[in-house]
């Protein structure tokens, strides 16, 4: 810190930094003349400026008002104002952004209100989920009182001919 230096930008930087703020300054200046310039030529050498705008109907390469959204049909109509691309007239730009614009928040509410009833839907079985859990447990149950009923038939089978088998195999000897 005691070396004497300056901190901060240096006088070169300054200048540099103060020469690319007039060139901004006067670049809306530049800009303005070169769309004048373009007027009675081709669609392509105009668009090539993003600060022009180009009228179809008498071949005119004007600056885009900037100040407003769209330009006003004094200016130009806008079946016959291209931006950007000349290819695309500022009726059909408008009309596919409004459907795309349209259709992007139809997607996501979509989405949301999906999401919003899954959520309450997975809360709480609906009748059909219950009605079928109610009869899987009723057939379990038919089941387990089939399952009681055969091994209570086998058994009085092997009681009758003596071959049932007993809890405990050395119990016929304890009492002897």
């Amino acid at each position: 810190m005691a070396s004497g230096r300056v901190r901060g930008p240096t006088p070169r930087l300054g200048l540099a930094l103060g020469g690319a703020a007039l060139f901004l300054l006067f670049l809306p200046e530049a800009a303005a003349q070169g769309c004048s310039q373009n007027t009675n030529r081709t669609c392509e050498e105009c668009l090539k400026n993003v600060s022009c705008l180009w009228c179809n109907t008498d071949k005119a390469c004007l600056d885009y008002p900037v100040t407003k959204i769209l330009p006003p049909s004094s200016l130009c109509k806008l079946s016959s104002a291209r931006w950007g691309v000349c290819w695309v007239n500022f009726e059909a730009l408008i009309i596919a952004l409004s459907v795309l614009g349209g259709a992007l928040l139809l997607g996501v509410a979509c989405c949301c209100c999906c999401c919003c009833y899954g959520k309450r839907r997975s809360r709480r079985p609906d009748k059909s989920e219950e009605r079928a859990a109610r009869e899987r447990e009723e057939r379990r149950v038919r089941q387990e009182e089939r399952r009681a009923e055969m091994k209570s038939r086998h058994d009085e089978i092997r009681r009758k001919y003596g071959l049932f088998r007993e809890e405990n195999p050395y119990a016929r000897f304890e009492n002897n």
